[in-house]
């Protein structure tokens, strides 16, 4: 056997595992998802989105912990995102020098990666022990803990992908290092920077570990962040360790509108992002 025949052998035998892997996964994928629909489309009705969470035994909806969810992750990405922004720039822009650069991305790196469940034990005994009462706020600074890395990372991959004969023209033009930074560059990176926003969003959408040590739950309508607050994770894990087949059938509908949203901001992010550097 030659050379060529011998590469050419091992070049098939790798693309026909590497197409029995993926289609390996996508089989489990697509049974996953087809439980979900299968399981939570019966749930689905008008009262999901217009009562609260029921009682045992009881039909109900879904709109206080919608609504709780909806709070909380609002909450989250605006206390994280400008952190991560400001963050993502300064590495970008300034962390070729210093020390301190490394250390944000050691730090950025270990937050990324992190369960989400230290950052709720962390949030738990750095504010709910303080307060002495869960909150919705402490789920929203848990859930803002996990969107500054992500930001971080996307912001600076987008700011370093800005071509420097952008950021040289404009300093030749006399523009000052923050105009350059906040005119330029942040503009010519501003649909990466949006994209992983929203992929941060999605990412905090189905978190129920820092939620279960931070804002806990609340069966009735709740609009006070600093009060024990509904969430749609909860409620799930709740219902779905219940013996009540109502319950049941909500959780499985929670669990599909859960995916269905975070699949709806995934897809609206990648092609929000491709058409946006279409146009650059």
């Amino acid at each position: 056997m030659d050379l060529y025949t011998r590469r050419l052998l091992i070049n098939r035998f790798n693309l026909v595992v590497s197409l029995f892997t993926m289609l390996f996964g996508l089989f489990w994928l697509g049974w996953i998802l087809f439980t979900l629909f299968k399981a939570g489309l019966g749930g689905f009705s008008a009262k999901l989105f217009l009562e609260m969470t029921p009682p045992p035994g009881s039909d109900g909806g879904l709109l206080n912990a919608i609504m709780g969810s909806l709070s909380m992750g609002a909450a989250g990405t605006l206390l994280g995102t400008p952190v991560g922004i400001m963050a993502g720039i300064y590495l970008a822009e300034f962390g070729s020098r210093g020390w301190l650069a490394p250390v944000t991305r050691f730090i950025s790196d270990i937050l990324l990666s992190a369960p989400s469940i230290v950052v709720g034990l962390f949030i738990y005994e750095a504010y709910v022990v303080w307060v002495g009462h869960f909150s919705g706020w402490a789920g929203a600074f848990a859930l803002a803990l996990i969107v500054v890395p992500v930001v971080i990372r996307t912001t600076e991959n987008m700011l370093r992908l800005v071509p420097d004969s952008l950021r040289e023209a404009a300093a030749a033009l006399g523009a000052p290092q923050w105009k350059v930074i906040v005119l330029v560059t942040v503009r010519a990176a501003k649909a990466g920077i949006i994209t992983g926003i929203l992929l941060a969003i999605a990412r905090i959408s189905g978190e129920t570990a820092p939620l279960l040590f931070t804002a806990l739950n609340n069966q009735f309508w709740t609009s006070n962040m600093n009060a024990p607050m509904a969430n749609l994770p909860m409620v799930i894990f709740q219902f779905a360790m219940s013996p009540y087949e109502e319950w049941h059938k909500l959780a499985w509908a929670g669990a599909l509108l859960i995916t269905l949203s975070v699949l709806a901001l995934n897809v609206f992010a990648r092609v929000f992002f491709r058409n946006r550097t279409a146009t650059y």
